[in-house]
């Protein structure tokens, strides 16, 4: 490749570059400044800190085992966004503290919530007569593929978007299958007998007889189930889903304030609102733990999506439903779908549910394969936490957030400041010695630092708005380690264009073959470096990661470096008169010494070999 080519194809490179940190992402809003700001660290910008305590049925502390393994869960989950470098720890024996740098947002606050998939059919419908939250969001509908058959692929349809308020924030779920038989009217466990009794009382002994004799929902208007009405979201909890479903003074705003994994046993029934209406749930046949594989994908149209990978029992679970769903086929008549449960096509529909949520209740076109879609109004972000909580599994214990506050820098903008300024003075001192050791070579090594320079900014800030990398200390450390191998590079290249010219090469035709004697090494030397950077990264936690990943980016944006504008930039240095001259060339030293070695024989130094 000619050097015009090479230099041609490193200015493309920038310009890519710059389209992407101006343009790609969520840059709405942002000004100039703004899109060319890198994602700082918790030790360099301060960030948020979420307090999270764990609540068990008996009210007692829950093991250390189960916390532990609650923090590991929300660690990968917080490391899954992106290299984040966020802080997880455990506080006493109940809380878990999380912190990110940066404002606190949604994403932040539920990566602690306790939310399980189940894939359940939609029995019976009726509608809400309470007072409903008009504010829209996102649903998610299921798209799957069939396997390979002979019949013609299946597709699932979408259901008209909710209006209650769902936000989707998927966690894996249980660690338990289903039984092969669960009874369906099984009554759910109570864990709290203490509020169930003052539900009773609330509600009166009359009006909780009537309740329990309902076999369908009630049209008569009876007033006795008024109170209903007034119990709060714990207290619905504790009511059994048969009475939640019939009684329409239970609404879907009191469903919806249930506490986290109130309908998380997928042995018994449930119920759960979408779009304005109740929905009685069947037992849950497909768990999230029958999913393998979950990750953020563009679906047919576009539009952000989570693709979803069943294992194999998962997938034999996953066909199973979705042939009852479509054949609206159960053991009894009770486990049919309703005529006003069904789609406009007459097959049942399948409520994906995340905690007391139904996200989607798509109706059931096929009999669907090990793989399906997640899809509904997604940005990039609420796909990628969808799919990490997904794949990271159910937290062991149920979580209620206890506070989200500010915090200070732990290192503080001050040494931030003192850190570049001490980096920049080093780089100063480099360029300095480069421009007296080298001359007119000191301007490769100049213009080459300040290219490497830019891909690594231009990076931070693409890496930081697609994937959550954050730039720390230590990620700072890593950048300058990586500036002596870069430096090394240098020294290599130039000391093996001196030894070709003492070899009697003129140093218009040893600039070739000093690259390609000098560039084998640089390759080597680099390769190294960016093999260590690997395995550090891979067998390393927290900010030891961060500065891995900082030194094997800088690696290679120097190697870019060295091929797109090192070598070129030599080859076009070496066409002119400047290079040639001993004393702007940098190569003096070494042409001088020729001259006197051929001096006191009275003889003109031997011609300079050609290459």
């Amino acid at each position: 490749m000619r050097p015009g080519q090479q230099l041609t194809a490193l200015a493309i490179l920038f310009l890519v570059l710059a389209g992407m940190v101006f343009w790609l992402g969520d840059t709405k809003g942002m000004s100039i400044a703004e899109r060319l700001h890198p994602r700082l660290g918790l030790d360099l910008v301060g960030g948020t800190q979420v307090t999270m305590q764990a609540v068990t049925p008996n009210g007692q502390p829950p093991s250390q085992q189960s916390l532990e393994l609650a923090r590991q869960i929300i660690e990968g989950r917080v490391n899954a966004i992106g290299v984040s470098e966020a802080e997880v720890i455990t506080e006493g024996n109940t809380n878990i503290v999380i912190s990110l740098a940066g404002k606190a947002d949604d994403g932040l606050k539920e990566l602690g919530a306790a939310a399980e998939l189940r894939f359940r059919k939609v029995l019976k419908v009726v509608g809400d007569t309470g007072p409903v939250d008009p504010s829209p969001t996102p649903t998610a509908t299921p798209s799957g593929t069939a396997k390979p058959s002979a019949t013609p692929k299946p597709t699932a349809t979408a259901t008209p978007q909710p209006t209650t308020p769902a936000t989707p924030t998927p966690q894996p779920t249980a660690t338990a299958a289903p039984s092969a038989s669960p009874s369906p009217t099984a009554a759910p466990p109570v864990t709290n007998e203490a509020l169930l009794k003052a539900v009773q009382q609330k509600v009166g002994a009359q009006a909780w007889a009537a309740a329990s004799a309902l076999t369908a929902p009630d049209t008569t208007g009876n007033p006795a189930f008024a109170k209903f009405g007034t119990l709060s979201g714990p207290e619905v909890a504790v009511v059994p889903p048969a009475m939640q479903f019939n009684v329409p003074a239970i609404n879907c705003q009191q469903l919806d304030q249930r506490p986290p994994g109130s309908i998380k046993d997928e042995k018994v029934r449930a119920v759960a609102c979408e779009a304005g209406a109740k929905y009685l749930l069947d037992v849950a046949k497909v768990l999230g733990t029958d999913v393998s594989d979950a990750n953020p994908q563009l679906d047919q149209s576009s539009k952000w999506a989570v693709g979803l990978e069943f294992s194999g029992d998962g997938t034999k679970k996953w066909e199973a439903l979705t042939r009852e769903a479509y054949n609206n086929t159960g053991n009894t008549e009770d486990e049919k779908c309703a005529a006003e449960a069904m789609g406009d096509s007459q097959h049942c529909r399948v409520a994906v549910v995340l905690d007391n949520t139904v996200v989607s209740s798509p109706e059931i076109q096929g009999v669907l394969g090990s793989q399906s879609q997640i899809t509904g109004s997604f940005s990039s972000a609420e796909a990628k936490t969808l799919a990490s909580q997904l794949r990271y599994g159910a937290l062991p214990l149920t979580f209620t957030q206890q506070d989200a506050q500010t915090v200070s820098a732990t290192l503080g903008t001050t040494q931030l400041q003192a850190g570049l300024l001490a980096a920049g003075i080093g780089m100063l001192l480099v360029v300095i010695y480069a421009f007296f050791y080298y001359r007119l070579l000191g301007t490769v090594i100049f213009l080459s630092l300040v290219l490497s320079g830019l891909l690594v900014f231009g990076a931070l800030v693409v890496l930081g708005r697609q994937i959550g990398f954050t730039l720390t200390l230590a990620g700072i450390a890593g950048f300058i380690v990586s500036l002596g191998v870069a430096a090394d590079s240098f020294v290599i290249y130039f000391e093996r264009l001196k030894d070709e010219i003492r070899d009697g090469r003129s140093p218009r035709s040893a600039v070739p073959r000093a690259w390609a004697r000098a560039r084998r090494t640089i390759i080597s030397a680099n390769t190294i470096s960016i093999l260590a950077a690997v395995v550090l990264y891979l067998v390393s936690v927290g900010t030891v990661q961060g500065f891995a990943f900082a030194l094997g980016l800088a690696t290679i944006l120097d190697l870019v470096v060295v091929f797109l504008f090192r070598h070129p930039i030599m080859t076009m240095f070496a066409n002119t008169r400047a290079f040639l001259s001993p004393r702007v060339s940098g190569l003096g030293r070494v042409l001088q010494r020729d001259d006197d070695d051929a001096a006191p024989t009275g003889r003109r130094s031997p011609r300079p070999k050609e290459a």
